[in-house]
């Protein structure tokens, strides 16, 4: 019987929540139960206009100004993973629409 390959997501665009680093985005690079590693992330630190990460990941922002996210990172490993989602075409370009947040 011939068995079907798990897509693993590998490549994709996603948002990361953890238990205790926070939300993030980026490219899923590598995931090893609750650990992943995310390239050219960006942490999700204050979002408006949109009601749930998932409609965040689905629809995107509908108000990229009201939101507070810091400068890309080139790499993060981020452990305790509570939530993977997977971001349409659409929300990643709301996401990448939102200007660098400095303190």
């Amino acid at each position: 019987m011939a068995t079907k390959k798990k897509e693993n997501g590998i490549g994709k665009i996603v948002i990361a929540r953890t238990a205790r680093a926070g939300v993030f985005a980026g490219t899923l690079a590598r995931r090893d139960g609750m650990e992943v590693e995310l390239t050219d992330a960006r942490r999700l630190w204050y979002w408006s206009g949109a009601a749930s990460l998932s409609s965040l990941a689905v629809s995107g922002l509908s108000n990229p100004s009201g939101c507070k996210f810091p400068v890309k990172v080139p790499r993060v490993v981020l452990l305790e993973l509570i939530e993977l989602l997977e971001v349409s075409a659409d929300a990643w370009a709301s996401i990448e629409a939102v200007p660098v947040w400095k303190a």
